[in-house]
């Protein structure tokens, strides 16, 4: 065999926690996601809404947590990352 044969395509597993408006687009509250090592939070949420396209237009709306601290788009994921994906939050 060649190394080319043998060599396995590695990837990264993270568990995505969906919230409120989030949860009801995907008809779930948390997905399963596979990406390639390296990947950002917006790398995972682009597999995410072509998966379930209805959560394409709340891209701009909100927040996400890595492990349950804030993180920006360009976070660059591990292996068994949380990562939850947060819509506005109204209060009064």
């Amino acid at each position: 065999m060649s190394s080319k044969q043998t060599e396995a395509v590695a990837t990264i597993g993270v568990t995505a926690k969906l919230f409120a408006g989030v949860a009801e687009a995907a008809g779930r509250r948390e997905l399963s996601i596979s990406l390639e090592p390296g990947a950002t939070v917006d790398t995972a949420f682009a597999a995410m809404a072509s998966e379930h396209p209805a959560l394409a237009p709340m891209r701009d709306t909100l927040r996400f947590a890595v492990n349950r601290e804030f993180a920006e788009a360009d976070r660059t994921l591990a292996d068994g990352d949380e990562l939850a994906l947060i819509p506005p939050v109204s209060g009064g």
